[in-house]
């Protein structure tokens, strides 16, 4: 089922140009934050991401036939201190032990090296979006952190979108004392108005191409405003050489 959805996905971004648009952007962004050297781009999905940044080495946990490794978060197939950057598009809300990955990713990354994530931001304007008109829960009980008996019946993309805002806002004081090798070097929140019209891969655009730049510049200068407006957040991890 999940192979089906990312090759839907897949079809769409061919056929929508409004998220190429946007999405470019952000690989843009992603790729200018990352350092140089090899690059694992989990979750790779629809195999974008290598057309921004050199040495990808694109992943997910279903085979396709874009993708160069089949690799879940929570155990990479990859030697100690062999990869300079881990990439995640909407990929850590959908792992069941986010502990799990961090502590892989402080084995696999060399020192220097650095998890660039892009993932849901839960805010005053984007609460509502996410909770009644996505099929992705938003729950702000559960603590990332604490470890949970992995479910023969999950599947890929069960998920909590609240992850992000928990670990790197709210609740960021636990994240720094249980991964002090871990230093934020980037933290943006974005997405305001362009991301939710534009449907996503999901629902058809109520945003037209030729508004998107006004849109675009209108969230530029509301950019004070992003933590009541956001959609998204944008965080680069560096390991510490401790």
């Amino acid at each position: 089922m999940s192979e089906e959805i990312l090759k839907e996905h897949k079809v769409i971004w061919q056929k929508k140009p409004i998220l190429r648009v946007l999405y470019t952007q952000w690989y843009q962004e992603i790729a200018a934050k990352l350092i140089p050297g090899n690059t694992l781009e989990l979750g790779g999905g629809t195999g974008n991401f290598k057309e921004f940044a050199p040495n990808v080495i694109s992943s997910d946990i279903v085979p396709l036939p874009w993708i160069d490794v089949v690799a879940d978060a929570q155990n990479l197939p990859f030697e100690d201190q062999s990869l300079d950057n881990i990439v995640m598009f909407d990929v850590l809300h959908h792992i069941e032990n986010v502990t799990l990955f961090f502590n892989e990713a402080i084995r696999v990354l060399r020192p220097g090296g650095r998890v660039a994530m892009m993932e849901p931001y839960i805010s005053f304007a984007s609460w509502p979006v996410y909770h009644f008109l996505h099929p992705e829960p938003v729950d702000f009980k559960q603590d990332p952190l604490v470890f949970v008996q992995p479910s023969p019946h999950r599947q890929p993309f069960d998920s909590n979108q609240a992850f992000a805002t928990i670990l790197f806002e709210k609740e960021f004081h636990k994240f720094k004392d249980r991964y002090p090798q871990f230093a934020k070097i980037y933290h943006r929140r974005m997405a305001f108005f362009a991301y939710p019209l534009s449907g996503g891969f999901e629902k058809p655009s109520l945003l037209p191409m030729s508004l998107l730049k006004l849109t675009l510049t209108l969230e530029k200068r509301l950019c004070f405003l992003s933590e009541f407006l956001a959609f998204r957040v944008l965080v680069v991890l560096e390991k510490r050489a401790i």
